[in-house]
């Protein structure tokens, strides 16, 4: 399957990286307005053809699907255009910058008969089956509060320094960071709901937040809170903290899972013995016409509503 990618910045280089590693797929063009980093990332896939114009690339007719891995801004138009031309999408998170456009999307690909995928790495992972199984097998016993912890030493990280990530029109980890957790919550428990949101910024008028606090609840009436914070003296950690009247589970900086019962000490839950599934796999086996896991566009406008009632 011949696959084309439009944006070649850090965001993507994990999916590419799964492409290029998959018998079953050629990244067969790249796409991206920086030639600089265009010609640094070819290196890695000299057959790749290169473009700089996405239309352009969107007239090869032999390409079967689209990763989008640019800045959430520019998600809407592109992906329109890649539904228009009868190609398959993966698109990073947010699906899109408001909610309009993310709706848009999400009809657009509903009314084809296109695969449409987004990328939240979560939904593959073991520790969202683990978690899953743990909470239906009642081990912490009824649900009373989730809570959200994010805290960063900087924002941007050092690694993850460009003009949008820490602007207030498309950046900040409210948009960047909690859409993981958003659907994560979402896939297990269902629709999310703000009850209210605080969010603190710059007086600068654009930068990003520095942090926030929100109340949200489940559809049962749990209360979920979310919490962050940047620009604090410690090394970043995240927590996802599931509290129930027999126990918790944690999941702490994407890949540790913790858990309590009762007064007894905390212990780390091992998953390695868990089968971890594959964006990439699973993409090929709905393309090819098989039952697969895809976390698609209805998803991702859920997430943002979410996240667009978290910001306003």
């Amino acid at each position: 399957m011949k696959v084309g990618m439009i944006g070649v910045g850090a965001i993507g280089e994990r999916i590419l990286k799964s492409f290029l590693e998959n018998d079953q797929t050629e990244v067969s063009a790249l796409c991206d307005m920086n030639e600089d980093r265009l010609q640094a990332v070819s290196r890695e896939v000299p057959a790749a053809d290169l473009y700089t114009n996405h239309l352009q690339m969107l007239n090869d007719q032999t390409i079967d699907l689209v990763y989008v891995a640019v800045p959430p801004k520019y998600h809407h138009q592109i992906a329109l255009d890649i539904i228009k031309s009868g190609k398959h999408i993966l698109c990073e998170k947010p699906l899109a910058n408001t909610i309009e456009e993310a709706a848009e999307m999400k009809e657009a690909a509903s009314q084809s008969n296109l695969v449409h995928a987004m990328n939240f790495p979560l939904a593959y992972s073991s520790e969202k089956y683990v978690i899953h199984n743990k909470v239906q097998a009642c081990e912490i016993g009824h649900l009373k509060r989730i809570e959200m912890n994010m805290h960063f030493t900087d924002w941007p990280r050092r690694w993850q320094q460009n003009d949008w990530i820490s602007s207030r029109e498309q950046g900040g980890f409210i948009r960047e960071v909690s859409p993981h957790f958003i659907q994560l919550i979402h896939s297990l428990f269902g629709e999310l709901k703000v009850i209210s949101s605080i969010v603190d910024y710059p007086s600068d008028g654009t930068s990003c937040e520095t942090g926030f606090v929100a109340r949200l609840e489940l559809g049962n009436g749990v209360p979920v809170i979310f919490n962050g914070t940047s620009g604090v003296g410690q090394k970043e950690h995240l927590s996802l903290k599931f509290f129930g009247n027999e126990g918790t589970l944690d999941l702490r900086n994407w890949r540790e899972l913790v858990q309590t019962r009762g007064t007894c000490a905390s212990e780390l839950v091992t998953v390695e013995d868990m089968v971890e599934m594959s964006l990439v796999d699973e993409l090929l086996k709905v393309i090819g016409g098989e039952k697969g896991h895809l976390v698609n566009f209805q998803d991702g406008y859920e997430v943002q509503k979410v996240l667009e009632a978290l910001l306003k």
